[in-house]
């Protein structure tokens, strides 16, 4: 079924494009400054491209064999439907499309901030934060136009059941979830690899430039200088870019398979319709009054951290706001079911985005007194520096899981009509809240771009030495992006959280379908009772695989889930380490051997500390990966359906909240750094400043390579979980 409105959803991701289009030419019109800024940016530029082209090569391997084995599945075995192999595809390609796309745009865009820096702060501002505009309507035009081509596709191939019309829908949604797995796992890759190489970088120019040497940071002399901003761009924006497609999509897909689940038993095909696109309209709105919000983000020339915080709140809360109003005309158009309360769990979902927003701005910024705090722990040195923002991060997870907490309590409470034992109705409240806190991702996504433009930027004006004025300019836009780095991996955190859910339940549905490919159409009970499959609700299978907390399956498969979540950063962890370590080495040996490097005579070798950067991310990422797609395969194949919804609970509660703890911890030892080098505590140079460092150096691998690879994690083990559902009924050793 496809109606008039639903082409509002294409429409608006044509809308994304075409204006991500109007700013990138917009950006290219400005001037890249001096010959020096245009050529550092270049030797930026080139080694982005370069990685990102070595890391699809690697991922396009994985993917190859993971098509194989699909197809095995589908066309060998007959557990698997016909359309995932290129389904998984082209989730997969879209995410590194966003990931490529928004990288382009930022290596292009950081030394023209830096140039526009020198003419005012607000002009600096308005470049960065419009060219990671870029990447936002990137993600969420071609996330929303990958979701219409499919619907759109399969709607047209797959036939109506005169016994069953409620299966179409469902099949078409459970079908178009899958695609949602290629998304995640080239996220994952990205992420882990981006982090990896950035992290690598970072910490080797830290460590020897600025604690050893007592240089500043982006000092030309400095040779992992080059490296570390390639890093910023291939983390931070490809990473993040297609780490939120995937939420984005994810958090869409499973809302509409819920939709189409709750309505299977009533027959009712008109409100099922409603159901599954009404996610799709509310992301289409929200990408129209994220472009307004875009729009609204200026500032004055003299303005502190705290007014840029505020220039910046001025677009995403107007967002906020008009999404929320949004909402409930558009449920009402739609007359869905219970659509007031229902809109109630959308603003439910906008609101904890708020929440954890403003909770990671408070614990992160340097405005406030938490990281202040770690600041001054550096009087007493490091070891006191790495406590405190230890302490910080753990206190720092309360706000935003009390959040997450209330959020789904509420969600699914007015979805369900404030009956607890509507499962499938209360289960779509809290999928469509993921959505709601999703809805503003064009501009939310533009904050977080934002960073890592204004961090080259100021890397571009230290190496070409603008002057003190440009200088500070470029430090207040790059602390600003530190915050909205650290915020917007809250919030991806906290979207994967209310994510996960929905793909949890939406496991079930798999289930359901997988059962029936097998030729299996009756539950049957302990009782003696039976249940046609396609009537079955979501309760009814629990029943009927005893997911119970007294099921040892269930437990394994928790403590199994909790593992994955720090083994997983375990291994990211270490493999920063060695790729760190052969960094520190390398600009040892620099400083070393090649004369006259720290008086500006000698010239560096960038090249080999890109390289070095390259090879260790290429290799490092490949274990920590490949383990999350095996894990739920192999708990499925031993512990069977209960163990597979036990491990995706384990990982979702526990990476939820080590996630948190993580980026935060990680945002405010940068910050405190920050802080320091403002002139506060002795400034830059000091025993404060450089008990900091080692503070911040510790955190780099906890908010850009560990924690926010962790929310990509529980979302690609529960998409593992649902395309090789049909494999999980199919063979199991319990």
């Amino acid at each position: 079924m496809i109606t008039p409105i639903f082409w509002i959803v294409p429409i608006a991701s044509l809308l994304a494009l075409s204006l991500a289009f109007f700013f990138y030419k917009q950006m290219m019109k400005e001037s890249e400054g001096t010959e020096m800024m245009a050529k550092i940016a270049s030797h930026v530029r080139e080694g982005a491209m370069s990685y990102l082209k070595q890391q699809y090569k690697v991922v396009a391997s994985v993917f190859v064999v993971l098509v194989i084995l699909f197809a095995i599945m589908a066309f060998g075995f007959g557990v698997q439907n016909e359309w995932v192999p290129v389904a998984f595809l082209t989730g997969g390609f879209f995410s590194g499309l966003a990931g490529f796309l928004g990288m382009k745009t930022a290596t292009y865009a950081s030394a023209r901030t830096a140039n526009a820096a020198r003419t005012s702060l607000n002009k600096g501002l308005q470049i960065a934060f419009r060219s990671g505009a870029v990447m936002g309507l990137v993600v969420v035009g071609l996330g929303l136009l990958d979701i219409s081509f499919w619907y759109v596709l399969l709607n047209s191939v797959i036939p109506a059941e005169a016994m069953d019309p409620t299966h179409k829908l469902s099949i078409i949604t459970t079908t178009m979830l899958t695609f949602g797995m290629g998304a995640s796992t080239q996220a994952l890759f990205a992420r882990v690899g981006g982090g990896i190489y950035t992290k690598a970088a970072d910490v080797g120019a830290d460590l020897v430039g600025k604690v050893e040497a007592g240089i500043p940071e982006d000092d030309p002399r400095n040779p992992a200088t080059i490296a570390d901003n390639v890093g910023d761009n291939v983390g931070d924006v490809a990473g993040m870019g297609a780490d939120l497609y995937e939420s984005y999509c994810g958090s869409i897909l499973a809302t509409a398979a819920l939709g189409a689940a709750a309505y299977v038993a009533t027959g009712n095909v008109e409100m099922q319709y409603k159901a599954v696109i009404a996610p799709m309209l509310i992301a289409a709105v929200g990408i129209v009054l994220s472009i307004l919000g875009i729009f609204a983000v200026r500032t004055n020339e003299n303005a502190t951290i705290k007014n840029l915080l505020r220039s910046l709140a001025v677009g995403t809360n107007l967002s906020s706001v008009l999404i929320a109003i949004s909402t409930f005309g558009i449920l009402y158009m739609l007359q869905l079911e219970n659509w007031f309360w229902v809109a109630c769990s959308v603003i439910t979902g906008l609101m904890v985005g708020i929440i954890i927003g403003q909770s990671t701005e408070y614990y992160t910024s340097q405005s406030y007194r938490p990281t202040q705090r770690i600041s001054e722990a550096g009087k007493t040195g490091p070891a006191t520096v790495i406590i405190s923002g230890i302490g910080l991060g753990m206190i720092s997870t309360a706000i935003p899981v009390v959040a997450v907490a209330t959020g789904i309590i509420l969600s699914y409470l007015f979805a369900s009509g404030f009956d607890f034992a509507n499962v499938s109705m209360g289960l779509y409240g809290i999928g469509i809240a993921a959505v709601g806190m999703l809805s503003t991702l064009g501009i939310t996504l533009a904050t977080d771009a934002y960073g890592p433009i204004a961090d080259n930027a100021g890397g571009n004006a230290e190496m070409c030495a603008l002057g003190k004025e440009v200088r500070k300019r470029t430090d207040a836009l790059d602390s600003l992006g530190n915050t909205t780095a650290a915020t917007g991996k809250g919030f991806a955190i906290g979207s994967a959280a209310l994510t996960g859910l929905a793909l949890l339940a939406s496991y079930i549905e798999e289930i359901k379908i997988g059962l029936i490919r097998i030729g299996q159409t009756v539950l049957t009970f302990a009782d003696g009772r039976e249940i046609p499959i396609h009537k079955a609700s979501f309760t009814d299978f629990m029943y009927y695989y005893d997911v119970t907390l007294m099921n040892p399956k269930v437990l394994a498969g928790m403590f199994l889930g909790s593992m994955m979540a720090f083994l997983f950063c375990g291994l990211t962890m270490n493999a920063v380490g060695r790729a760190a370590g052969h960094m520190v080495e390398e600009v040892r040996r620099q400083f070393r051997e090649i004369k006259g490097i720290l008086t500006g005579e000698g010239e560096p070798d960038y090249a080999r500390c890109v390289e070095i950067s390259t090879k260790g991310a290429q290799h490092e990422m490949i274990f920590p990966s490949l383990l999350a797609i095996i894990a739920p395969i192999v708990t499925g194949l031993i512990f069977g359906v209960t163990g597979v919804i036990g491990l995706l609970i384990g990982g979702l509660s526990s990476g939820f909240v080590l996630a948190i703890f993580m980026a935060n911890a990680g945002g405010a030892w940068d910050n405190a750094k920050k802080y320091v080098e403002e002139d506060n505590l002795g400034g830059k140079g000091g025993d404060v400043h450089k008990a900091t460092v080692v503070g911040d150096t510790v955190g780099d691998p906890f908010k850009d390579t560990s924690g926010p690879s962790l929310n990509i994690l529980i979302k690609l083990m529960s998409m593992v979980a649902i395309v090789m559902a049909g494999l999980t009924v199919a063979w199991s050793l319990f």
